[in-house]
């Protein structure tokens, strides 16, 4: 019995001794800089157990049993592993991992290792997006990354945005291609916090895309989940609200009555205001437009983890945000879903899927040109109030001088009616086959599937006799569906030869295809002439040709490509890559549907040669070179045909038929843009890798430019209605620059740490051919009437301003008599008006005297970003400045009657008083033509947004459960330093030739922001 008692007792303890468990903390910090990382995952091995890391690196892991092994993970960082043994603090010290995610940049169908990359690229982590808050990804990219300009075509909610990498090369699509987990995308789907990495390729480097990578390519990577991570969960919300950055200094009730009085004496006219007295300020158009507290909301949440076979994501996002002009009115709603899932099948077969679902919701107003709601708050008088007595909106009088354009805006925006919906799902699955340890198989199906509909609803209105008075109501729908797949099959082989040599080469096929259609109607007569029965269906009434408006399209586009690159190294210092891509497109004829695109790069990385082996001054030197030719097929589908678009009457039987004829005539030898682009750079590390520098100088010329409207005989029919001339490859533009980069990083103490970088580009624009009848091609509008005055010609930059040069004002009328006559201009000079320069000296100042004024193109533009960090702390500022680009002033009407801006106080009364602002008068001038007054130097420099944060201490967030609790506030577009008198100086309507025309902007609102982060 004692024997069978000792041996239980016996038994027990040695169970005892081996379930014994332990209670596991201690703190993991970076063997580079000694730093604790935080949201380290820390599993306990073969189990799904864990935790992460705190803030300050700090980690406790209970219930471990005696011999089992602690897993340390994270991103950029060599996996550790360590067995417990006691219930001792286990430190750890993790290494960077050159092969990991933070180290690796991403180049299209493939990867390379930094110290490996021979292009001009450039990337954006997921810590500046979540720093800069941006509403749309490409806000992320305007003064983070060098040689990228980004523009804004207005402030309102869900306003579009142009990407421009290395200038404008062309007059059509100057967007870059946008590459999301490996298929083709839009970044207006995609929700800021869901972006591990961008990526921009900017030279040779994007010739494995071919045909559609001549303007550049942005590769964007989303979040995944990790192995042997513990379950981790991160909200995100932040709230706030919007005013306008700027209100233009108009003219108050008074002095607009006194300033029009001047003007109708100085015509000979009767005074409209003998008596000033009382009119005081009156009415403050743009107080009553521009709203404050607007309200802007975000919240997002990413919940992603996974185990030695299964990785996950899953993410969801919800942003609405009001304009500042008609919160109600003018709003932007977008929604997205997103899961991301990876598996081992086996140690051979991998499977990605990365699936997005989208919904956009955007009411808008008219909101920029002539007829727009700023358009009329600036022009409508101060006189005049906003409502009526009995609490009607005011109708603004149709008047000669007044026009029949100006209405109110409070009006314009109470009877403004519309409504766009986007729905949208897109995505990507990809297997990994590893057929040999040196060879991997990749299938890739991207897709991409849109609905979107559209409503608009004209009231019937009168607002006295103007154009916008609506006699019969109607509404206006249409139902889009826009597709696109493709099929991507590849295969890469690496390989290291003899030690030194390696070799990684890739190829593979492209199938890309993209289709749908469109259908638009307009019905009349709406019900109780009331949105709520704004629909087709109720619609009661036909347009006067007796029958109902409708329209329809459809379209279908192919591209087959073969692509492969060799990339090689010796020793990892000398490194070489060739490209070549074969192109097929649908977009082209028969003759030139195929084109080749190759391209080489090459890189010496300067610090591993033994020469350099004794510099305490470089820790790392590389020189790279880059040249290739990509291609720009994004033009119009159907461009090398012609198609039953003209009007014809033609005659059957005796009598007159109307039928259809051929509309633009076909070019059967059109083809794709080239790009042919030059890059020499350099990458440099400094004092301990603290400063990083890298510079380049690129040449990019584009040539085979698609021109329209080439001259040809009168017979072929050109002149019909819905006929053209031909599009022909016939332009070439060139741009040239310097980029530079810089970054210092460095930790003055325990409790703070600094980050500094800058970046600047300079650009040069000629255009280098254009081969029509003209030798330009013109653009934009400016006033009524009036020739178009932005150009693209041999010699100067695309989208040039073409006008009068002016030298000052004539102070008497010897001046005048002196002069070269102006009467060409439709008005004889006199004394007060501007001087017009004799640009070609033949005596006379007419339309030959026009001359380049100026380009919306920036000289230079720089980027200064500042980070802090102070204990618990974090400060973080974002700059950008433009130096060099003009704007036109469009946004004022050249009626007598409109309301001014305030500078015309310094107007010139008499000899002597102004040599800068033209008289006052309703007499005709010629003043209003379009010349440099009109031209201002718009650069800027913008404070894009601050930011300051606390985090709670570790301490606190161990006792809550958490591993992150940051509290923060901030403002995005805090304040523009600039001389432009308009609303947004760094603005445009995207266009290449006539984009820098300011018809009354939007202006981009200030947002104050008070957010939170959660990780646990």
């Amino acid at each position: 019995m004692k024997k069978i008692f000792l041996s239980v007792l016996l038994s027990i303890f040695a169970i005892s001794i081996y379930a014994q468990e332990y209670t596991i903390s201690g703190v993991v910090t970076s063997q580079q800089d000694g730093l604790p990382l935080p949201t380290v995952s820390v599993i306990i091995k073969n189990t799904t157990k864990g935790t992460v890391t705190d803030f300050d690196g700090n980690y406790t892991i209970s219930n471990v049993q005696k011999g089992e092994t602690l897993v340390f993970s994270y991103i950029g960082f060599e996996t550790k592993e360590v067995v417990v043994n006691n219930s001792n603090a286990i430190n750890v010290t993790l290494t960077e991992n050159v092969e990991s995610l933070s180290e690796v940049v991403v180049i299209g169908y493939g990867s390379l290792k930094k110290r490996e990359v021979t292009g001009a690229v450039s990337t954006v982590g997921s810590e500046v997006l979540e720093e800069i808050k941006p509403i749309k990804v490409e806000q992320a990219l305007q003064g983070t990354v060098s040689g990228v300009n980004v523009t804004q075509q207005g402030g309102a909610p869900g306003a579009g945005l142009d990407i421009r990498i290395r200038g404008i090369s062309t007059n059509g699509a100057n967007g870059p291609l946008v590459i999301i987990d490996g298929y083709q995308g839009n970044l207006d789907i995609l929700n800021p916090n869901d972006i591990e990495t961008i990526t921009v390729l900017k030279d040779a480097q994007a010739a494995i895309y071919g045909t559609i990578g001549a303007n550049g390519v942005v590769l964007i990577t989303t979040k995944q989940g990790r192995k042997n991570s513990a379950p981790k969960v991160s909200i995100n919300s932040y709230t706030g609200f919007q005013e306008t950055t700027r209100k233009l200094p108009l003219l108050n009730a008074t002095e607009y009555a006194l300033l029009l009085n001047e003007s109708y004496a100085a015509g000979g006219q009767a005074i409209p205001f003998p008596n000033v007295t009382g009119l005081g300020t009156g009415t403050d158009w743009q107080e009553e437009v521009f709203n404050e507290a607007v309200p802007i909301i975000n919240h997002d949440f990413n919940v992603s983890g996974g185990s030695e076979k299964i990785t996950y994501s899953f993410s969801g996002s919800h942003l609405y945000q009001q304009g500042i002009i008609g919160p109600k009115k003018t709003d932007f709603r977008r929604n997205t879903a997103r899961l991301s899932l990876g598996a081992d099948l086996s140690d051979k077969i991998k499977v990605n899927a990365n699936v997005i679902y989208t919904y956009l919701d955007r009411d808008a107003i008219n909101d920029n040109g002539l007829g727009s709601v700023l358009f009329n708050a600036i022009n409508a008088p101060a006189t005049l109030s906003p409502y009526q007595t009995n609490g009607d909106f005011s109708l603004v009088p149709n008047t000669p001088g007044l026009g029949i354009e100006i209405i109110n805006p409070l009006a314009q925006i109470d009877n403004t009616f519309n409504d766009y919906d986007l729905k949208k799902l897109n995505g990507t699955v990809s297997l990994d086959y590893d057929i040999h340890k040196k060879v991997k198989l990749t299938s890739r199906i991207g897709f991409n599937t849109s609905n979107s509909e559209g409503k608009s609803f004209a009231k019937e209105i009168d607002y006295g006799g103007k154009v916008f008075d609506v006699q019969r109501s109607s509404v206006s729908q249409n139902a889009i569906n826009d597709n696109n797949y493709s099929l991507d099959i590849f295969g890469t082989y690496n390989d290291v030869f003899a030690d030194n040599h390696k070799v990684t080469l890739t190829l593979g096929t492209t199938i890309f295809k993209e289709f749908g259609n469109g259908l638009f109607a307009t019905g009349f007569d709406i019900p109780n002439n009331d949105w709520a029965f704004a629909d087709i269906a109720l619609a009661e009434g036909t347009s006067d040709e007796g029958v109902r408006d409708v329209g329809s399209y459809a379209y279908d586009e192919r591209r087959l490509s073969y692509f492969g690159r060799l990339q090689y190294d010796y020793k990892g210092k000398y490194l070489f890559s060739a490209m070549l891509r074969r192109d097929s497109s649908t977009k082209f004829g028969p003759n030139n549907r195929t084109a080749y695109f190759p391209s080489v790069t090459a890189g010496w990385v300067i610090s591993d040669e033994e020469f350099m082996n004794n510099s305490n001054f470089i820790d790392f030197l590389k020189l790279r070179a880059s040249y290739g030719v990509l291609g720009n097929d994004q033009i119009g589908n159907n461009g090398y045909t012609s198609l039953l678009e003209g009007e014809a009457t033609y005659i059957f039987d005796g009598s007159l038929v109307n039928g259809q004829a051929i509309g633009v005539l076909s070019n059967p030898d059109l083809q794709w843009e080239e790009a042919k682009k030059l890059d020499i750079g350099l990458d440099l590390k400094f004092l301990g890798e603290k400063l990083n520098v890298t510079a380049d100088y690129f040449i990019n010329k584009r040539d085979n430019l698609l021109i329209q409207n080439i001259a040809t005989s009168g017979i072929t029919g050109i002149a019909a209605p819905g006929a053209g001339s031909p599009t022909v490859n016939a332009g070439e533009v060139e741009n040239r620059g310097f980029e530079l980069a810089l970054g210092y990083s460095d930790k003055l103490s325990d409790n703070f740490k600094f980050n500094v970088n800058y970046n600047l580009t300079t650009l040069k624009n000629t255009v280098l051919e254009v081969n029509n009848s003209t030798g330009y091609l013109e653009g934009g509008a400016f006033g009524v009437g009036q020739p178009a005055p932005s150009r693209m010609e041999v010699g100067l930059p695309i989208g040039y301003f073409y006008g009068f040069q002016t030298n000052g004002i004539f102070q008497n009328q010897a001046e005048v008599n002196a002069h070269p006559s102006q009467s060409a201009l439709g008005a004889e000079a006199a004394p007060g008006d501007i001087r017009f320069v004799d640009v070609n000296g033949d005596g006379v100042i007419d339309f030959d005297d026009r001359t380049n004024l100026g380009d919306p193109i920036p000289d230079v533009t720089m980027g200064l970003n500042l980070s802090l960090d102070y204990k618990n702390f974090d400060f973080k500022m974002y700059t950008f400045a433009s130096i060099g680009n003009d704007m036109v002033r469009n946004y004022e009407r050249t009626l007598s009657d409109v309301n001014r801006l305030n500078y015309v106080l310094d107007r010139w009364t008499g000899e002597g008083t102004s040599n800068t602002v033209p008289r006052v008068t309703t007499a005709a001038t010629s003043n209003n033509v379009f010349s440099d007054y009109f031209v201002e130097d718009a650069s800027f420099v913008r404070i894009q947004n601050i930011q300051l944060g606390y985090s709670l201490p570790s301490k606190v967030l161990d006792k809550l459960g958490m591993t992150k609790i940051r509290l923060y506030t901030a403002v995005n577009n805090l304040y523009t330093f600039t001389k432009y008198k308009g609303y947004d100086p760094g603005a445009s309507n995207g266009a290449p030739i006539g984009g820098g025309i300011d018809y009354g902007f939007y202006p981009i609102p200030r947002t104050y922001i008070l957010g939170l982060n959660l990780n646990f």
